[in-house]
């Protein structure tokens, strides 16, 4: 199979995941909608039921994400940018993630994507949208079953890629790291708020904390603001769009558990009943929570977060920002080569 059937097979992949966005079907994709089209979607008003994070919306919003980086233009640019060999038919585990919908997609995609077998370990938190795609692309492209294998251990394996927490990181360097491989291991993201930035500025900000309810390493778990700066300004950002958030249970009880532990302890914090602002050093904040820090100037935040890149994710400002950042409100829009970790997939797989 060419790189470019693969490519088309997932272009026509997309277009089917667009139809959720737009909630309108594609004429063109008729015979992939009589078999798919009401499962799937069904699929998706279920997944709060094996993962109570996992709400429509969250579900919907990860969808859209996929479907718009499914485009001929975008994946023939993507893989033009390497030397890529046809059908490598390397046998590449990946042991997936389940804190947000999908979070293992891109791995998938690069692995089938570059002529290699992907083994896909689910997640026990999201273990069936992934596999229904598979089957959506073999029913595409029949030629990729081969290349698609959904697994509960992996074994007969050339690499391997794995996603995890810190402790997880360490017992996948035990066990693969012998292999080639890519570990990931526990990051953050941040925003950095600038002393002109004001409360129409920071709005998109509540997309990079609040979508997927925190939970992801593209969320915002900490921000910087300028010395002196009136932190209501981005209580006022963030009330209106985003004060329903604690509606959601298992978010309002993670809210009211660290509210009530940081009372009893009687630690300093901020509140506006839906988010919790408390001032810590370390980066990562528990859900329900951010945490935040005071910088002197840009020179000396730069020189600090170059001290601590290897936790971050991904940086988001505004343009008032003289640091090259994503801007408000695209941290969980990645393009296809802002690679996880700043580790080059493709490149990877390349060398196996």
């Amino acid at each position: 199979m060419t790189l470019q059937n693969r490519i088309n097979a997932f272009v026509i992949l997309g277009k089917f995941l667009n139809q959720f966005d737009t909630h309108q079907k594609d004429e063109n994709l008729a015979a992939l909608n009589t078999k798919f089209y009401e499962g799937f979607e069904y699929l998706i008003l279920r997944q709060k039921a094996f993962n109570g994070w996992f709400d429509k919306e969250s579900v919907f919003a990860a969808i859209a994400a996929i479907s718009l980086s499914l485009t001929e233009k975008q994946l023939t640019d993507w893989m033009a940018e390497y030397d890529l060999k046809e059908n490598q038919n390397k046998r590449v585990g990946v042991i997936m993630a389940g804190n947000i919908p999908l979070v293992g997609f891109h791995d998938f995609l690069t692995v089938v994507l570059t002529g290699n077998v992907v083994l896909a370990k689910m997640a026990s938190d999201d273990k069936t949208l992934l596999k229904i795609i598979g089957e959506i692309l073999v029913f595409i492209a029949p030629e990729l079953e081969s290349q698609i294998k959904f697994v509960e251990k992996l074994e007969n394996f050339d690499a391997v890629i794995a996603t995890g927490s810190n402790n997880s990181a360490r017992y996948f360097e035990a066990y693969f790291g012998k292999y080639p491989h890519i570990i990931r291991k526990n990051r953050n993201s941040i925003a950095i708020i600038n002393e002109k930035d004001t409360s129409e500025d920071l709005k998109p900000l509540g997309i990079d904390i609040f979508q997927y309810y925190g939970l992801g390493c593209r969320n915002v778990s900490k921000l910087y603001f300028p010395k002196g700066y009136k932190i209501d300004t981005f209580f006022e950002a963030i009330f209106e769009k985003y004060q329903t958030v604690v509606h959601h249970n298992k978010y309002a009880n993670n809210y009211d558990y660290h509210k009530a532990l940081y009372l009893l302890a009687g630690y300093q914090m901020l509140d506006n009943d839906f988010v919790l602002l408390k001032e810590e050093q370390t980066l990562t904040s528990p859900v329900g929570v951010l945490y935040y820090e005071f910088y002197e100037d840009v020179p000396q935040l730069e020189k600090t977060l170059s001290e601590i890149k290897n936790d971050i994710q991904c940086v988001v400002s505004s343009k008032n920002t003289p640091i090259n950042t994503f801007a408000f409100g695209e941290a969980q829009c990645p393009t296809l080569n802002d690679y996880a970790d700043g580790v080059d997939t493709v490149q990877f797989l390349i060398g196996l």
